[in-house]
Protein backbone atom coordinates (compact mmCIF):
# COMPACT_ATOMS: atom_id res chain seq x y z
CA UNK A 1 0.00 0.00 0.00
CA UNK A 2 1.74 3.29 -0.97
CA UNK A 3 1.90 5.58 2.10
CA UNK A 4 4.13 8.32 0.42
CA UNK A 5 4.28 11.67 -1.32
CA UNK A 6 3.66 12.14 -5.18
CA UNK A 7 6.48 12.77 -6.98
CA UNK A 8 4.81 15.94 -8.03
CA UNK A 9 3.64 15.11 -11.84
CA UNK A 10 -0.39 15.60 -10.27
CA UNK A 11 0.53 18.98 -9.82
CA UNK A 12 -1.65 21.77 -11.16
CA UNK A 13 -4.04 19.18 -13.07
CA UNK A 14 -7.84 18.71 -13.31
CA UNK A 15 -9.27 16.20 -11.75
CA UNK A 16 -13.11 15.50 -12.92
CA UNK A 17 -13.49 12.41 -11.50
CA UNK A 18 -10.04 10.56 -12.07
CA UNK A 19 -7.05 12.27 -12.97
CA UNK A 20 -6.89 14.42 -16.30
CA UNK A 21 -3.90 15.69 -18.19
CA UNK A 22 -4.49 19.16 -18.22
CA UNK A 23 -1.42 21.48 -16.65
CA UNK A 24 -2.17 24.68 -14.88
CA UNK A 25 -1.20 27.01 -17.84
CA UNK A 26 -3.85 24.81 -20.63
CA UNK A 27 -6.07 25.14 -17.24
CA UNK A 28 -6.56 28.74 -17.56
CA UNK A 29 -6.79 28.93 -21.35
CA UNK A 30 -9.21 25.99 -21.69
CA UNK A 31 -12.88 27.63 -21.60
CA UNK A 32 -14.90 25.40 -19.48
CA UNK A 33 -18.94 25.49 -18.30
CA UNK A 34 -17.67 23.30 -15.12
CA UNK A 35 -17.36 25.59 -11.81
CA UNK A 36 -14.05 24.59 -10.67
CA UNK A 37 -12.48 24.12 -7.57
CA UNK A 38 -9.08 24.82 -6.59
CA UNK A 39 -7.88 21.92 -4.31
CA UNK A 40 -4.95 22.89 -2.62
CA UNK A 41 -3.33 19.40 -0.52
CA UNK A 42 0.08 18.52 -0.31
CA UNK A 43 1.72 16.19 -2.82
CA UNK A 44 5.33 17.17 -1.75
CA UNK A 45 7.07 18.26 1.47
CA UNK A 46 6.30 17.13 5.06
CA UNK A 47 2.87 16.77 4.59
CA UNK A 48 2.50 14.79 1.11
CA UNK A 49 1.72 11.60 2.70
CA UNK A 50 -1.33 12.86 2.94
CA UNK A 51 -2.13 13.91 -0.44
CA UNK A 52 -3.27 9.98 -2.03
CA UNK A 53 -6.27 10.04 0.49
CA UNK A 54 -7.31 14.05 0.22
CA UNK A 55 -7.40 13.38 -3.80
CA UNK A 56 -9.49 10.15 -3.44
CA UNK A 57 -12.07 11.95 -1.03
CA UNK A 58 -12.31 15.12 -2.97
CA UNK A 59 -12.98 13.34 -6.46
CA UNK A 60 -15.39 11.03 -4.53
CA UNK A 61 -17.20 14.36 -3.02
CA UNK A 62 -16.72 16.00 -6.67
CA UNK A 63 -18.50 12.93 -8.70
CA UNK A 64 -21.22 12.22 -6.16
CA UNK A 65 -22.35 15.86 -7.09
CA UNK A 66 -21.92 15.51 -10.57
CA UNK A 67 -24.01 12.77 -10.37
CA UNK A 68 -27.05 14.69 -8.30
CA UNK A 69 -26.57 17.22 -11.02
CA UNK A 70 -23.74 19.25 -10.06
CA UNK A 71 -23.12 22.57 -8.34
CA UNK A 72 -25.27 24.90 -9.58
CA UNK A 73 -26.91 23.10 -12.28
CA UNK A 74 -22.60 23.04 -13.71
CA UNK A 75 -20.63 19.46 -13.43
CA UNK A 76 -17.52 20.23 -10.74
CA UNK A 77 -14.10 20.19 -11.67
CA UNK A 78 -11.24 20.08 -9.06
CA UNK A 79 -8.19 21.97 -9.63
CA UNK A 80 -4.81 20.38 -7.99
CA UNK A 81 -2.35 22.43 -6.72
CA UNK A 82 0.37 21.20 -3.85
CA UNK A 83 -0.06 22.18 -0.66
CA UNK A 84 3.13 21.10 0.02
CA UNK A 85 5.52 23.57 -1.55
CA UNK A 86 6.48 27.34 0.35
CA UNK A 87 3.58 29.28 1.64
CA UNK A 88 3.91 32.18 -0.50
CA UNK A 89 4.28 30.04 -3.49
CA UNK A 90 1.29 28.34 -3.33
CA UNK A 91 -0.63 31.04 -2.20
CA UNK A 92 0.53 32.87 -6.29
CA UNK A 93 -0.48 30.20 -7.56
CA UNK A 94 -3.73 30.14 -5.75
CA UNK A 95 -4.18 33.80 -6.83
CA UNK A 96 -3.09 33.56 -10.24
CA UNK A 97 -5.86 30.63 -10.79
CA UNK A 98 -8.51 32.65 -9.00
CA UNK A 99 -7.57 35.94 -10.98
CA UNK A 100 -8.02 34.11 -14.10
CA UNK A 101 -10.93 32.70 -13.02
CA UNK A 102 -9.90 29.39 -13.50
CA UNK A 103 -11.11 28.27 -10.34
CA UNK A 104 -14.44 29.83 -8.50
CA UNK A 105 -13.67 28.53 -4.84
CA UNK A 106 -11.08 26.90 -3.30
CA UNK A 107 -11.20 23.85 -0.74
CA UNK A 108 -8.36 23.02 1.55
CA UNK A 109 -6.03 20.64 3.80
CA UNK A 110 -2.84 21.42 4.79
CA UNK A 111 -0.70 23.45 6.79
CA UNK A 112 -2.12 26.95 8.89
CA UNK A 113 0.90 28.82 7.34
CA UNK A 114 -0.13 28.12 3.33
CA UNK A 115 -3.71 29.10 4.65
CA UNK A 116 -2.83 32.30 6.11
CA UNK A 117 -1.24 33.10 3.06
CA UNK A 118 -4.02 32.13 0.57
CA UNK A 119 -6.43 34.25 2.47
CA UNK A 120 -4.53 36.92 2.06
CA UNK A 121 -3.97 36.32 -1.60
CA UNK A 122 -7.62 35.50 -2.78
CA UNK A 123 -8.73 38.67 -0.29
CA UNK A 124 -12.31 37.15 -0.24
CA UNK A 125 -12.58 37.19 -3.73
CA UNK A 126 -14.08 33.45 -3.84
CA UNK A 127 -15.12 30.87 -1.45
CA UNK A 128 -12.42 29.17 0.67
CA UNK A 129 -13.72 25.90 2.86
CA UNK A 130 -10.02 24.81 4.90
CA UNK A 131 -10.63 21.15 6.81
CA UNK A 132 -7.75 20.66 8.93
CA UNK A 133 -8.37 22.02 13.12
CA UNK A 134 -6.75 25.16 13.03
CA UNK A 135 -5.17 27.45 16.04
CA UNK A 136 -8.77 29.41 15.89
CA UNK A 137 -9.12 33.23 15.17
CA UNK A 138 -7.93 34.21 10.99
CA UNK A 139 -11.60 34.88 10.18
CA UNK A 140 -11.72 36.69 6.57
CA UNK A 141 -14.72 37.39 4.32
CA UNK A 142 -15.72 33.88 2.14
CA UNK A 143 -13.16 31.76 4.77
CA UNK A 144 -15.06 28.66 6.25
CA UNK A 145 -13.81 26.44 9.15
CA UNK A 146 -14.56 22.73 9.61
CA UNK A 147 -11.91 21.76 11.71
CA UNK A 148 -11.79 21.84 15.47
CA UNK A 149 -9.89 24.54 17.34
CA UNK A 150 -7.26 23.63 20.26
CA UNK A 151 -9.74 23.72 22.51
CA UNK A 152 -11.78 21.45 21.31
CA UNK A 153 -9.00 19.16 19.85
CA UNK A 154 -6.58 19.04 21.90
CA UNK A 155 -7.82 20.64 25.76
CA UNK A 156 -10.28 17.21 26.41
CA UNK A 157 -7.09 15.04 25.88
CA UNK A 158 -4.67 16.74 28.07
CA UNK A 159 -7.61 16.56 30.95
CA UNK A 160 -7.76 13.19 30.49
CA UNK A 161 -4.04 12.27 30.70
CA UNK A 162 -3.67 14.85 33.44
CA UNK A 163 -6.25 13.28 35.16
CA UNK A 164 -6.94 9.47 34.52
CA UNK A 165 -3.25 9.20 33.62
CA UNK A 166 -1.76 11.16 36.33
CA UNK A 167 0.52 13.31 33.74
CA UNK A 168 2.01 15.95 35.76
CA UNK A 169 4.74 17.21 34.13
CA UNK A 170 4.60 18.01 30.36
CA UNK A 171 6.86 18.41 27.09
CA UNK A 172 5.36 20.50 24.54
CA UNK A 173 7.10 19.96 20.77
CA UNK A 174 6.15 21.23 17.68
CA UNK A 175 7.12 21.99 14.62
CA UNK A 176 8.07 26.00 14.06
CA UNK A 177 4.85 27.67 12.39
CA UNK A 178 1.32 29.53 13.55
CA UNK A 179 -0.73 26.10 14.27
CA UNK A 180 2.08 24.72 17.35
CA UNK A 181 2.76 27.81 18.14
CA UNK A 182 -0.90 28.65 19.48
CA UNK A 183 -1.99 25.53 19.99
CA UNK A 184 1.12 25.32 22.84
CA UNK A 185 -0.41 28.65 23.85
CA UNK A 186 -3.61 27.05 25.01
CA UNK A 187 -2.02 23.51 26.13
CA UNK A 188 0.01 25.93 28.77
CA UNK A 189 -2.90 27.83 30.00
CA UNK A 190 -5.24 24.39 30.24
CA UNK A 191 -2.42 22.53 31.92
CA UNK A 192 -1.86 25.76 34.73
CA UNK A 193 -5.06 25.21 35.44
CA UNK A 194 -4.96 21.63 36.34
CA UNK A 195 -1.80 22.44 38.38
CA UNK A 196 0.27 20.35 35.61
CA UNK A 197 3.91 22.01 34.72
CA UNK A 198 6.01 22.16 31.13
CA UNK A 199 8.95 21.14 31.81
CA UNK A 200 10.54 21.78 28.76
CA UNK A 201 9.20 23.15 24.75
CA UNK A 202 11.19 23.13 21.79
CA UNK A 203 9.82 24.25 17.78
CA UNK A 204 12.00 22.48 15.22
CA UNK A 205 12.32 23.59 11.42
CA UNK A 206 11.01 20.79 8.82
CA UNK A 207 13.03 17.53 9.26
CA UNK A 208 14.68 17.84 13.00
CA UNK A 209 12.06 16.57 14.77
CA UNK A 210 13.92 13.51 15.70
CA UNK A 211 16.91 15.09 16.66
CA UNK A 212 15.28 16.64 19.94
CA UNK A 213 15.15 13.13 21.46
CA UNK A 214 17.59 13.85 23.70
CA UNK A 215 16.40 16.40 25.17
CA UNK A 216 12.64 15.60 25.57
CA UNK A 217 14.03 12.48 27.49
CA UNK A 218 16.20 14.52 29.68
CA UNK A 219 13.50 16.90 30.96
CA UNK A 220 11.40 13.26 32.26
CA UNK A 221 8.17 14.29 30.94
CA UNK A 222 5.27 12.23 31.96
CA UNK A 223 3.44 13.50 28.85
CA UNK A 224 4.10 14.86 25.94
CA UNK A 225 2.13 16.87 23.50
CA UNK A 226 3.40 16.78 19.91
CA UNK A 227 2.04 19.45 17.35
CA UNK A 228 4.70 18.15 14.64
CA UNK A 229 3.40 17.31 11.42
CA UNK A 230 3.68 14.53 8.53
CA UNK A 231 6.85 13.08 8.31
CA UNK A 232 8.13 14.70 10.95
CA UNK A 233 5.52 13.08 13.22
CA UNK A 234 6.32 10.01 11.75
CA UNK A 235 10.46 10.30 12.88
CA UNK A 236 10.19 11.41 15.97
CA UNK A 237 7.60 8.70 17.37
CA UNK A 238 9.80 6.27 15.37
CA UNK A 239 12.89 7.28 17.27
CA UNK A 240 10.37 7.56 20.42
CA UNK A 241 9.61 3.66 20.39
CA UNK A 242 13.54 2.73 19.16
CA UNK A 243 14.96 4.84 22.38
CA UNK A 244 12.65 2.35 24.65
CA UNK A 245 11.07 5.58 26.22
CA UNK A 246 7.88 5.54 28.53
CA UNK A 247 5.94 8.69 28.40
CA UNK A 248 2.43 9.14 27.10
CA UNK A 249 2.31 11.09 24.00
CA UNK A 250 -0.69 12.84 22.57
CA UNK A 251 -0.32 14.18 18.86
CA UNK A 252 -2.63 17.21 17.17
CA UNK A 253 -1.92 15.51 14.07
CA UNK A 254 -1.91 11.67 13.95
CA UNK A 255 -3.69 9.91 11.72
CA UNK A 256 -4.53 6.41 10.50
CA UNK A 257 -1.19 6.98 7.54
CA UNK A 258 1.12 8.21 10.06
CA UNK A 259 0.06 5.47 12.32
CA UNK A 260 1.53 3.16 9.46
CA UNK A 261 4.61 5.48 8.91
CA UNK A 262 5.46 4.56 12.46
CA UNK A 263 5.27 0.82 12.03
CA UNK A 264 2.26 1.24 14.43
CA UNK A 265 2.77 1.55 17.90
CA UNK A 266 1.82 -1.10 20.97
CA UNK A 267 3.17 1.03 23.97
CA UNK A 268 -0.53 1.69 24.81
CA UNK A 269 0.94 5.79 25.28
CA UNK A 270 0.61 6.81 21.68
CA UNK A 271 -2.88 9.44 21.89
CA UNK A 272 -4.42 11.01 18.82
CA UNK A 273 -7.42 13.18 19.36
CA UNK A 274 -9.05 14.16 15.96
CA UNK A 275 -13.18 14.74 14.56
CA UNK A 276 -12.32 11.27 12.67
CA UNK A 277 -11.02 8.22 12.73
CA UNK A 278 -11.43 5.49 9.77
CA UNK A 279 -13.31 2.93 12.01
CA UNK A 280 -15.80 5.53 13.71
CA UNK A 281 -18.31 2.52 14.76
CA UNK A 282 -21.15 4.75 13.05
CA UNK A 283 -23.54 4.33 10.35
CA UNK A 284 -22.26 7.47 8.60
CA UNK A 285 -19.03 6.32 9.27
CA UNK A 286 -19.36 2.86 7.85
CA UNK A 287 -21.32 4.05 4.61
CA UNK A 288 -18.96 6.37 3.92
CA UNK A 289 -16.34 3.64 4.23
CA UNK A 290 -17.97 1.25 2.15
CA UNK A 291 -18.42 4.01 -0.68
CA UNK A 292 -14.90 4.69 -0.76
CA UNK A 293 -13.83 1.33 -1.00
CA UNK A 294 -16.09 0.42 -3.97
CA UNK A 295 -14.81 3.50 -5.91
CA UNK A 296 -11.36 2.93 -5.03
CA UNK A 297 -10.57 -0.34 -4.32
CA UNK A 298 -9.72 -2.38 -1.03
CA UNK A 299 -6.43 -1.45 -1.57
CA UNK A 300 -6.86 2.11 -2.14
CA UNK A 301 -4.78 4.79 0.46
CA UNK A 302 -6.61 4.45 3.89
CA UNK A 303 -8.97 7.05 5.40
CA UNK A 304 -7.89 9.63 7.74
CA UNK A 305 -9.02 12.32 9.13
CA UNK A 306 -7.20 14.75 6.95
CA UNK A 307 -8.27 13.27 4.06
CA UNK A 308 -11.76 12.88 4.58
CA UNK A 309 -11.50 16.52 5.44
CA UNK A 310 -11.30 17.32 1.43
CA UNK A 311 -14.78 15.57 0.89
CA UNK A 312 -16.15 18.12 3.85
CA UNK A 313 -14.42 20.67 2.21
CA UNK A 314 -15.80 19.95 -1.40
CA UNK A 315 -19.48 19.21 -0.12
CA UNK A 316 -19.63 22.16 2.13
CA UNK A 317 -18.78 24.66 -0.83
CA UNK A 318 -22.06 23.21 -2.64
CA UNK A 319 -23.99 23.42 0.17
CA UNK A 320 -23.47 26.92 0.68
CA UNK A 321 -23.64 27.56 -3.14
CA UNK A 322 -27.13 25.57 -3.06
CA UNK A 323 -27.70 27.77 -0.23
CA UNK A 324 -26.85 30.98 -1.77
CA UNK A 325 -27.92 30.36 -5.33
CA UNK A 326 -24.54 31.77 -5.93
CA UNK A 327 -20.82 31.42 -5.30
CA UNK A 328 -20.44 35.23 -4.52
CA UNK A 329 -18.55 35.43 -1.05
CA UNK A 330 -21.30 38.06 -0.02
CA UNK A 331 -24.53 36.07 -0.87
CA UNK A 332 -22.10 32.88 0.93
CA UNK A 333 -21.53 34.51 4.01
CA UNK A 334 -25.03 36.19 4.59
CA UNK A 335 -26.72 32.23 4.18
CA UNK A 336 -23.37 30.36 6.05
CA UNK A 337 -24.82 30.17 9.36
CA UNK A 338 -27.03 26.74 9.22
CA UNK A 339 -25.72 25.67 6.31
CA UNK A 340 -25.22 21.82 6.82
CA UNK A 341 -24.10 18.63 4.69
CA UNK A 342 -23.47 15.03 6.05
CA UNK A 343 -20.65 12.85 6.02
CA UNK A 344 -18.63 10.10 8.05
CA UNK A 345 -18.70 12.65 11.14
CA UNK A 346 -22.53 12.89 10.79
CA UNK A 347 -24.35 15.83 10.31
CA UNK A 348 -21.93 18.90 10.09
CA UNK A 349 -23.10 22.67 10.24
CA UNK A 350 -21.73 26.05 10.23
CA UNK A 351 -22.00 28.37 13.05
CA UNK A 352 -19.74 31.71 12.79
CA UNK A 353 -18.68 30.05 9.92
CA UNK A 354 -17.11 26.91 11.50
CA UNK A 355 -17.95 23.58 12.43
CA UNK A 356 -18.55 22.49 16.30
CA UNK A 357 -18.77 18.56 16.45
CA UNK A 358 -16.87 15.69 18.82
CA UNK A 359 -13.65 15.32 19.57
CA UNK A 360 -12.68 11.45 19.74
CA UNK A 361 -9.10 10.36 21.64
CA UNK A 362 -8.10 7.82 19.96
CA UNK A 363 -4.93 5.24 21.52
CA UNK A 364 -2.90 3.45 19.04
CA UNK A 365 -3.33 -0.39 19.18
CA UNK A 366 -0.74 -1.85 16.57
CA UNK A 367 -1.85 -0.68 13.15
CA UNK A 368 -4.99 0.73 14.24
CA UNK A 369 -6.48 3.14 16.87
CA UNK A 370 -8.70 1.97 19.97
CA UNK A 371 -11.62 4.88 20.74
CA UNK A 372 -10.95 5.24 24.19
CA UNK A 373 -13.46 8.10 24.43
CA UNK A 374 -15.18 10.91 22.80
CA UNK A 375 -15.59 14.72 23.86
CA UNK A 376 -18.70 16.69 23.04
Amino acid sequence: MEIGPFDGELEGRILVGVAATVDPLEARLIPSESIRIGLVVPVSGVLGLMGPCAINCAVLAAEELNARGGVLGRPVELVLVDGGRPARQVAAEVAALVGSKTVQAVAGAHASDVRVEIVSAIAGRVPFVYAPPYEGGGHAPGVYFLGETPGRQLSPGIDWLAGTRRARRWFLLGNDYIWPRLVHASARRRLHARGATVVGESFVRYGEAASRLDQVAGARPDAILLTLIGSDLVAFNRAYAAGGLGAARLCGALEEHGLLGIGGDGTGELYAAMGYFRDLPTDAGLDFAERYAARFGQDAPMLNAHGHGCYEAVAMLAALAARAGSLAVPALDAVADGTTITSARGTLTLLDRQVRRPVHLGRANGLDFFLEKSFQ
